[in-house]
């Protein structure tokens, strides 16, 4: 697994960015096998999950993000998306993309993207 993630940039409150995070190692089948998820890390805080996407597609939100952003994934690009609407102030922050090998229970990290939301 080699997680490269981009997107990240400068945004305005209630603006909008798209968040993509590409395994270019893996090979497909274990891609489609593997539970992927994003993160984020503020300033003097602590990493948190923001939202995770099964094998199967299913979608789970922090409290924070659910109805602003969406979690999706393109098996056949290797690829899962963040798309982030109605950004706020609060979500400033580096945004980690993380694969688990649900097989043999290991996560793996992309390098970070940041994101910056001000007016």
């Amino acid at each position: 697994v080699q997680l490269q993630a981009s997107g990240g940039g400068l945004a305005q409150p209630g603006g909008s960015l798209k968040l993509s995070c590409k395994d270019s190692r893996s090979i497909l089948s274990t891609f489609v096998g593997n539970d992927m998820a994003w993160y984020r890390q503020a300033p003097g805080n602590q990493r948190e999950s923001v939202a995770a996407i099964t094998s199967g597609g299913v979608t789970d939100y922090s409290a924070s993000v659910k109805g602003r952003f969406t979690i999706s994934r393109n098996n056949g690009r290797r690829t899962i998306y963040l798309q982030m609407n109605n950004l706020q102030i609060e979500d400033t922050a580096v945004y980690y993309c993380n694969a688990k090998n649900n097989r043999l229970g290991t996560h793996y990290w992309g390098q970070g993207t940041l994101v910056t939301v001000s007016s």
